[in-house]
């Protein structure tokens, strides 16, 4: 039996004590980002794209004598609206959330049920972040900001998204086990492809599956084990349980992160030198009469 595909969260998320909850119920210990942090990593972008914007059209300017003033008009604007639109939405589709200035603080973009961005986030949210940012000097993002509970803006909602902090300590879940039967399996997986954020929803699940309704785990269990199982090969094997599955990949995560960070056996020390064999004392000297010792 494969893993049934993936089933949409009944709902959006919540804000509860600073963390994030799903539509069923399972809190994501992801803590939102403040006005202040996102603040300064709107600014840091903002000061790399009129850097690189500035650079552009100065090159532009250099090159570009020949050509007429339409021509010369056409070509500023591809290059500006691809440096304000494309500069954040390449960056946050390529690194699921993040620009230079997130990087920076240490924030990333996520969905609204904790899940990374795709193209279609990140493209929302750069068409209407200028006219949050660009066009209004940042106001309407701010007061937007201020009066959202998540601390989101136009774009966020608009898209389905929020900013959270992703160097905040996550309190510790339960390890999960190999099961014994999926250990040999386990060992062939491909998990280049699986992100942080989902093998962190997963094992939060795992921790948390004992909480929840029958109907509520089988079907978020369910989402999570599909959307784990189009990120990694080989597929499960016919009739595993989903929590099963999930409990074997993070097992065989953490095994190989293990492994990855522990330093490499130092070189034995080289034996010392053998010792020089003592000396023997000298003998009596054959050669003088019996009876006689040499003066000392």
């Amino acid at each position: 039996m494969s893993l049934p595909p993936p089933a949409a969260p009944p709902g959006g998320v919540a804000p509860v004590g600073g963390d994030l909850v799903t539509g069923e119920a399972v809190v994501l210990e992801l803590r939102l980002a403040k006005l202040p942090s996102r603040t300064l990593a709107i600014l840091l972008d903002l000061a790399v794209e009129v850097a690189v914007l500035a650079g552009c059209l100065l090159l532009l300017g250099a090159t570009a004598s020949g050509l007429d003033g339409a021509a010369a008009a056409a070509i500023a604007l591809v290059v500006v609206v691809g440096v304000v639109i494309g500069y954040p939405v390449l960056l946050e589709s390529l690194t699921r959330g993040r620009s230079l200035g997130k990087l920076a603080l240490g924030l990333r973009v996520v969905r609204d049920d904790g899940g990374p961005v795709r193209f279609r986030h990140a493209l929302v949210r750069a068409l209407l972040g200028v006219v949050e940012v660009w066009l209004t000097t940042g106001a309407v993002a701010i007061l937007v900001s201020l009066a959202s509970a998540q601390g989101k803006r136009l774009g966020d909602y608009l898209a389905g998204t929020v900013v959270v902090r992703e160097r905040m300590p996550v309190r510790g879940a339960p390890m999960s086990a190999m099961p014994p039967a999926l250990a040999p399996w386990a060992a062939t997986l491909d998990l280049s492809r699986l992100p942080d954020d989902l093998a962190l929803a997963a094992r939060q699940f795992l921790a948390r599956a004992g909480e929840l309704a029958p109907q509520v785990r089988a079907a978020m269990g369910s989402r999570i084990a599909a959307d784990v199982a189009r990120l990694t090969t080989p597929p499960p094997p016919l009739g595993v349980h989903p929590e099963v599955f999930l409990a074997a990949v993070l097992a065989e995560r953490r095994r190989r992160d293990s492994v990855r960070h522990v330093p490499s056996p130092s070189a034995p020390p080289p034996a010392p030198p053998l010792a020089a064999p003592p000396e023997e004392p000298p003998g009596p000297d054959r050669t003088a009469p019996p009876g006689f010792a040499p003066p000392g």
